[in-house]
């Protein structure tokens, strides 16, 4: 595959977003960077949000996904659709009834100065490291791909794509990031149709065709209620799809912040139910493509690769399939891992800003420098990050800061839960030592669960043990006798 092709395709894209800024970030002031100046078009958030969901770990992994898992991801899906409805219900009435900029200084008001603040670490520490993993998987492949051989390090690389990032967000913020992600997601999604298209044409298959070859393919098995211990099984599935939408879309500042700046309540609702059922019809195109991918290289004598996630990689662009796969490949790559990042950086700049800096009653001038000192502060944090990542050279040990950073949803569940349906009040000074002591004990059972509880081996659904640990621990230590009006 031709490297300068590539690379226009790169700069013709990051151009692209600059236009895109430069229109939405006039006029700008800090609450545009914040929330948009509560004035987005639902379906706007909408599209972004899908961009933002999608991020290039995603691209990558979930077609190689069909030879391990099959389609039981999709039992997944349809438990992210209960937990939208959780968000749509629940948690959005409660941000617009407080007006929030961030939705951590909700538990400020409900809670106190160590559990507001706890939450504020909580999605911080999440964040920085969920999204530097992602990033730094997609930086890692252009670098392979493209860089290495221009002989540009990795360092370099990383710090030009945060640099352009940062120079396309920091003005016009989450408005900006509300029409670079929508542009994004749509970029996305047309690679990987046409990618499903060009493919399938390979294969000679029509659109009956590829539905017929899908359908009838045993890796397109979708429902799994056979084994409880087996982490396949429906219910774990589902159900931990529900909380951790619950938590990685209603209790994290990145997906909520684009909810904020719609016009009203009943726009940001209406927006959080068309991108729930988006997701079916997506990730089902996502799916089918790594069927058609595993397809193609049976049907071509082509040796699948050892980890699942190359399978998409390696067809696409070691000459195995038509160059313009190669191409849209790493277009959608691109497009699924800064649709992510960017929002990203947004929202990192505005929970440092005001949950941790405590920014209120600044004057509009001070606060505008502050914000713009921390949006440069978190771009360098997220390279220093991703290049310590780089330092490690070790897939398993990313892999598990990314899955001990992911526990940390955990607390702000059993945080949300404890503060929305009950009236007790918390010790506060004790709910950071709560928010600590539940990741690691939740780790310990995951890694001793097949001794502990006869082989069972815990899923998505650790989430939910992590949280109720989270507000059984609230309850034992609440004052006594002290009851609140719920916020």
């Amino acid at each position: 595959m031709s490297t300068s092709l590539i690379i226009a395709v790169i700069i013709g894209y990051f151009l692209t977003l600059f236009v895109i800024s430069y229109f939405t970030s006039r006029n700008s002031n800090n609450d545009t960077f914040f929330i948009g100046n509560r004035k987005s078009p639902w379906y706007l958030v909408s599209i972004a949000m899908i961009g933002t969901s999608i991020s290039g770990v995603t691209f990558i992994s979930v077609p190689g996904w069909v030879l391990t898992s099959q389609f039981s991801y999709m039992q997944m899906v349809l438990g992210y659709l209960l937990g939208y409805f959780v968000v749509a219900n629940v948690l959005l009435p409660l941000y617009y009834r407080l007006n929030l900029k961030s939705i951590y200084t909700y538990l400020d008001a409900r809670f106190g100065f160590y559990s507001y603040k706890t939450g504020a670490f909580l999605f911080l520490v999440s964040r920085v490291i969920g999204s530097a993993f992602r990033l730094f998987i997609v930086s890692n492949v252009l670098q392979l791909s493209i860089f290495n051989a221009l002989g540009v390090p990795f360092w370099v690389t990383v710090s030009i794509t945060v640099l352009l990032i940062w120079l396309y967000t920091r003005k016009g913020g989450v408005r900006t990031v509300l029409w670079t992600d929508s542009f994004q997601a749509i970029a996305m999604l047309t690679a990987v149709s046409l990618s499903v298209y060009y493919i399938s044409s390979d294969l000679n298959l029509s659109l009956s065709g590829i539905v017929k070859a899908v359908s009838s393919s045993p890796l397109s098995r979708v429902w799994f209620f056979d084994d409880t211990n087996q982490r396949f099984y429906f219910w774990k599935q589902f159900l931990g799809g529900a909380f951790i939408t619950i938590v990685m879309t209603g209790l994290d500042q990145d997906m909520m912040q684009k909810n904020l700046s719609c016009r009203n309540f009943k726009d940001a609702r209406k927006n959080m139910y068309w991108y729930g059922f988006a997701f079916l019809p997506v990730n089902l195109i996502f799916l089918s493509l790594g069927v058609l991918l595993h397809t193609f290289a049976v049907q071509k004598g082509i040796p699948l690769p050892a980890l699942s996630d190359d399978l998409f990689p390696t067809l696409a662009t070691q000459g195995y399939l038509p160059q313009i796969v190669g191409v849209l490949f790493f277009l959608g790559l691109i497009a699924a891992a800064y649709s992510s990042a960017d929002s990203a950086l947004t929202a990192l700049t505005t929970s440092f800003t005001i949950d941790v800096l405590n920014t209120k009653g600044m004057d509009e001038d001070r606060l505008r420098r502050v914000r713009q000192w921390v949006h440069v502060f978190i771009s360098i944090l997220m390279v220093l990050v991703i290049v310590v990542f780089n330092a490690f050279n070790d897939r398993s040990v990313i892999d598990a800061i990314f899955t001990i950073a992911g526990y940390t949803y955990g607390p702000l569940l059993g945080l949300y839960a404890f503060g929305l349906f009950t009236r007790f009040q918390v010790n506060d000074k004790l709910v950071p030592y709560i928010a600590v002591f539940s990741p690691l004990a939740c780790y310990l059972l995951n890694k001793y669960s097949i001794l502990l509880f006869n082989g069972y081996k815990f899923g998505f659904e650790l989430l939910i043990v992590n949280g109720a640990i989270v507000f059984l621990l609230l309850l034992i230590t609440r004052k006594q006798g002290v009851l609140v009006q719920k916020v």
